[in-house]
């Protein structure tokens, strides 16, 4: 559950970032339409895709695409990318329906609320700002509601069976710690190979390919400072193009997205300004670890709603097996017997060392006020109607226990993105799928 939860609200996230442009777009303009065509473009198992779905779906990449300074191919090059990942959205929605995942609409609008505030509106004006551009409202809410259900789908399918060792994370932490360090102060090195105000294109030929042939020789071994002092036209030339520490605030802004992507001792490759072409090395950085965190071992009774259990239901149950706590039966007999959370369930409920944002915020909240060993009333959340009692509470202060956590969530999510590719192409293999997207003799 706590995996499935973490990715829930890792997608509202991605989501929000996302789709910001969307909306700025969207504020800007008023100009994109929908052409409302229903011939089918593709046949998914028993479902269709059909015309104006296909086009729906390119008036809300279109934006994106303008806001990110991304030229959009051809239209039938679009077209036949876009059905692609339709085809893959619709197979998704099937395995979801199939397994009853469900998004609630306190959930939806909760997403929803959070993408708005995100671009500094309110959810009305954010309808508003969508309709004026010709984006139907609706068609976005849902699509929001699809998305979601997606992130459960593979939270339930793939990541709850990826396993992380404890050699995994030394192999990590030997390479990668720093990425995990908050970096306050960074320091730089530059070659600076300099092209006149107006350059014709031969200079500018020359400059790179020199810059190129000085890459190689540093990643040979070669010293940065003495091909510097050598060869660099910048102001620091003579100090080995040291730059000095800056605050990340005060980073150059040429180089303030190297600063937070490169490893110490690493090397950009060139690149050019309107001063000529660049090689920047990060020296080192200065910074401190993640910040402890307080932990909670938990465990809970999950009673899912469907067909044949309400939100009535669900929640007598509780109250009766509650009932049954506090007059001494044993609760991890009851959560085996009971709880509709599976993996849970064979460990009495038992849901370990819970992290924050590990799982959604209302279950959170309602763990985070109860007192050890108590017991909380039932309470609803996307998942279902909940029993939760608090075992213990550890606070992870040391900086060497919470670098292995920050280890293992990154190890998680990089193996989650591979996996969740193959489970996708498995699910595509195993369709039946007769596309019919015709763009004449060329299709």
């Amino acid at each position: 559950m706590i995996t499935n939860d973490r990715l829930v609200w890792q997608v509202m996230t991605i989501l929000i970032v996302c789709l910001t442009p969307l909306i700025n777009y969207a504020q800007s303009s008023s100009n994109a339409t929908v052409q409302a065509l229903d011939d089918i473009v593709a046949v998914v198992n028993n479902d269709v895709i059909v015309r104006s779905e296909l086009n729906q779906e390119i008036a809300l990449l279109l934006p994106q695409l303008q806001a990110n300074g991304t030229a959009a191919p051809p239209r039938q090059v679009l077209e036949r990318q876009v059905l692609d990942r339709l085809i893959s959205k619709r197979l998704q929605l099937q395995r979801a329906k199939t397994l009853g995942i469900e998004v609630t609409d306190d959930m939806l609008t909760e997403a929803l609320t959070n993408i708005a505030a995100r671009n500094n509106l309110p959810l009305e004006q954010l309808r508003q700002a969508l309709e004026n551009s010709g984006i139907d409202f609706d068609s976005f809410r849902e699509d929001t509601r699809s998305q979601i259900a997606l992130s459960q789908l593979q939270a339930q399918e793939v990541v709850k069976n990826l396993r992380v060792t404890d050699a995994e994370i030394n192999r990590f932490l030997a390479r990668e710690a720093d990425t995990l360090l908050t970096r306050k102060e960074v320091r730089l090195q530059h070659i600076l190979l300099a092209l006149p105000e107006a350059p014709t294109p031969a200079q500018i030929h020359t400059a790179e390919q020199k810059a190129q042939g000085l890459l190689k020789r540093l990643k040979t071994g070669e010293d940065f400072a003495k091909l510097a002092v050598a060869h660099s036209d910048g102001y620091h030339a003579l100090e080995g193009g040291d730059l000095g520490w800056f605050p990340m605030a005060e980073v150059p802004s040429l180089a303030v997205d190297l600063s937070r992507t490169l490893k110490k001792g690493e090397v950009a490759p060139p690149f050019r300004s309107p001063s000529g072409v660049h090689l920047i090395k990060l020296m080192d950085f200065r910074g401190d670890a993640p910040a402890p965190m307080t932990q909670t071992h938990a465990r809970h009774i999950l009673l899912r709603t469907n067909e044949l259990i309400s939100d009535a239901d669900a929640r007598t149950r509780l109250t009766h097996i509650r009932t049954r706590l506090i007059n001494g039966e044993d609760f991890a007999t009851l959560a085996r017997a009971h709880s509709d959370d599976t993996g849970s369930a064979l460990k009495g409920g038992d849901l370990g060392w819970v992290n924050p944002g590990d799982t959604v915020p209302a279950f959170e909240k309602s763990m985070n006020a109860l007192a050890p060993n108590a017991l909380s009333e039932p309470i609803k959340t996307s998942f279902g109607w909940h029993l939760i009692q608090v075992l213990e509470r550890r606070n992870q202060s040391t900086a060497a226990a919470t670098l292995r956590l920050k280890a293992s969530e990154a190890i998680r999510a990089r193996k989650a993105e591979e996996a969740i590719e193959l489970w996708r192409r498995r699910l595509r293999d195993e369709a039946y799928l007769d596309v019919r997207l015709n763009h004449g003799e060329d299709e």
